[in-house]
């Protein structure tokens, strides 16, 4: 439990700085999150859009800090792939450090029950055995229309929509594919949600060491680490998931949004996996924009791709949706 005079208590802090705060010149070592090989590239949109963040984040920090017998509060930043979780993330946790506040970044990429590479497979698998189950139920399925879709299979372009021009029936492997996957992508089946919402309620009760799981690519790149928490006034998680419904102990959750076409231009730019320029890669990350929309109701500070800070419903009718139906 921190022990804090008045003065370097985290909520008289953040009350000093609601209204006097200035973005100070980046320099020095700056923090990251704590996933395995991951690097934070930080550019000036970064920068800039952690500038219209921060004030935000602190004021709403403020009371929650102040409520919390410790001191303490979760942010999550969320969004999807190639929107600056890491890098924003990185700078929030830096200015809260330069103005007398403790924080660590939780990268929630170390929370699938399967690494990177089986947990790709495992997606893969539901994606065509659903598919394949759903051509049943609908009447569809042939051995000669298997042996098309085989051969799509090992192209790698069975999640592909513009076959559906060249075979009508193809839209019933594809949408049962695609519904099976969405029972499984950021779902308790995927991801130990519960393993991060102890995390988050071990810290909210002041708890001074907590053990957090790190995950690499290979089978081999799986442990835990002891992290000491007793500096630590503001837990950062930054993940794409850090909204979900699936997991609680989230008290600021922001929302950064991009659309797929960004996602997936990062991805392939990134290129850390076979098959990042897919088309079942381009499914993965349309299913995960659902995701995030679905959610977003429940952020209380979202930023446009421009860095611009939105309402809900100015998100809303920004994704083209009707915000009652979305709420």
């Amino acid at each position: 439990m921190n022990v804090h005079t008045l003065e370097q208590e985290p909520g008289h802090i953040i009350e000093q700085h609601l209204l006097s705060w200035t973005p100070p010149a980046i320099e020095g070592e700056i923090p990251h999150g704590d996933m395995p090989g991951d690097k934070v590239e930080i550019n000036d949109m970064h920068i800039c859009k952690a500038n219209t963040i921060f004030p935000e984040l602190l004021d709403k920090l403020y009371p929650i800090v102040r409520a919390n017998p410790h001191q303490r509060a979760v942010a999550a930043v969320c969004g999807g792939s190639g929107v600056g979780k890491s890098e924003i993330a990185s700078i929030l946790s830096w200015y809260l450090k330069q103005i007398g506040i403790g924080s660590y970044i939780l990268s929630g990429d170390n929370y699938p029950y399967r690494i990177p590479m089986y947990n790709d497979a495992e997606r893969l698998r539901i994606f065509r055995t659903c598919a394949l189950r759903g051509m049943i139920a609908d009447g569809e399925y042939t051995r000669e229309r298997f042996e098309t879709i085989h051969q799509l299979q090992l192209d790698g372009t069975d999640a592909d929509p513009k076959h559906g021009k060249e075979y009508p029936w193809f839209s019933s492997y594809l949408s049962a594919g695609k519904s099976g996957l969405k029972g499984y992508l950021g779902t308790e089946k995927e991801i130990d949600f519960a393993e991060v919402t102890k995390i988050t309620e071990a810290f909210h009760q002041g708890a001074g060491q907590i053990w957090l799981k790190r995950m690499g690519r290979a089978d081999t790149e799986l442990w835990y680490e002891e992290v000491d928490f007793r500096q630590i006034s503001i837990l950062l998680i930054e993940w794409t998931h850090g909204n979900s419904d699936y997991y609680k102990g989230v008290d600021v959750p922001v929302l950064l949004n991009s659309t797929p076409q960004e996602t997936y231009a990062h991805r392939k730019a990134r290129n850390r996996d076979t098959g990042t320029d897919s088309p079942f890669t381009s499914l993965v990350l349309e299913i995960e924009q659902e995701l995030l929309r679905s959610q977003a109701h429940k952020a209380q500070i979202i930023l446009s791709k421009n860095g611009d800070l939105l309402s809900h419903e100015q998100y809303f009718a920004l994704m083209g949706e009707n915000t009652e139906a979305a709420l």
